[in-house]
């Protein structure tokens, strides 16, 4: 008889799934949608295109094929059109000629331009595009003549940066500045339009209180307000140009805040402590919302921003750097990320 007996069940052991594996499988809809690809090709003077498809040449461009979108049945004009005939959106981020001169050089290297910008038409005749600013750059700097263009009769898609910009990740300071452009070209265009209208172009309520902070501080941190912000901050009801009135009043006291945080760090910083994540820190610490439990997705804020706000501002100035600890801070450095500061 063997010493030991084998175990009932035993065998080899499973191996035991990564953490996080089953968040990345990709599971396929079992619905199919859009259209087959026989029912994509369009000609120019389909009633949808004609009319943009005569603007493209009248810009100087040429029209070079037309289709129908695979999935929402919209029809696209593919075109050569010239560069001076595109613009940015006037509300895009700024321009990084950093990333505009290496754009330029795996281009050049490549010897091919081989993404076309999304292109609507614009102000003054001319055409705007929404996702191609530094490829635009960058074709300038190559001396091209003219570009490749999807060229879109839906106007609307001139306000979906955020979804369509994918060639240079968009920090806060990008992505809230952009917002607000969005919201102030908005409130002049479509003034009794309702902010919440706008919220999936916005994306973020607190991109709109960030962005008339860094209109008035570029050097302003609102990576470190972000967290507060998305508890208390929501989309409003009212038309466009008095919700940014009464955004403009948030951002104000935002600023007020950010500089009693900047008095402590400076004083934190006369003391020795030389952590990256002092501003983190501190506006963690000020957080008035930051034990206060909610549910994901939850609509209602934690606390309303005006509140919110007044708190935020009383917990700064009552603030004491002398009970600082050095693992008070090495416990944010462990949980915070390092665009933190940086944004």
């Amino acid at each position: 008889m063997a010493k030991a007996a084998v175990r009932r069940g035993a065998g080899p052991k499973k191996k035991k799934a990564k953490p996080g594996a089953a968040r990345k499988r990709l599971t396929p809809a079992k619905e199919k949608r859009g259209l087959h690809a026989a029912e994509a090709p369009l000609a120019f003077d389909a009633p949808d295109l004609s009319a943009l498809a005569e603007q493209v040449r009248a810009a100087g461009g040429a029209p070079v094929g037309a289709y129908k979108d695979p999935l929402s049945g919209h029809a696209l004009l593919v075109a050569m059109l010239p560069l001076e005939a595109i613009e940015p959106t006037p509300f895009q981020r700024d321009l990084s000629p950093t990333h505009v001169k290496r754009l330029a050089q795996k281009i050049d290297e490549a010897d091919a331009f081989l993404d076309p910008l999304i292109v609507v038409r614009g102000a003054q005749g001319g055409f705007w595009t929404p996702n191609g600013r530094h490829r635009l750059a960058a074709a300038k700097v190559l001396g091209m003549r003219a570009i490749t263009a999807l060229v879109s009769a839906d106007e609307a898609l001139a306000y979906k940066i955020l979804a369509l910009n994918t060639e240079k990740a968009h920090n806060t300071k990008d992505r809230s500045l952009e917002v607000i452009r969005m919201a102030q070209a908005l409130a002049d265009s479509r003034p009794r339009a309702r902010e919440s209208e706008f919220s999936n172009e916005f994306e973020l309520p607190a991109f709109l209180t960030l962005g008339l902070c860094y209109q008035s501080d570029s050097r302003f941190a609102g990576g470190a307000y972000l967290s507060f912000l998305r508890r208390v901050d929501r989309f409003s009801e009212k038309g466009i140009p008095v919700s940014l009135r009464e955004r403009g009043g948030y951002a104000s006291r935002l600023l007020e805040i950010d500089v009693l945080v900047k008095g402590i760090v400076k004083t934190l910083q006369s003391r020795g402590f030389k952590s990256p994540y002092l501003r983190t820190f501190v506006v963690a610490r000020i957080n008035p919302v930051r034990f206060m439990k909610q549910k994901p997705g939850d609509k209602a804020p934690a606390m309303p921003i005006g509140a919110a706000l007044t708190r935020m501002a009383a917990s700064a100035r009552k603030f004491d750097p002398d009970k600082v600890r050095e693992q008070d801070l090495a416990l944010v450095a462990a949980v915070a990320g390092p665009a933190s500061e940086a944004e």
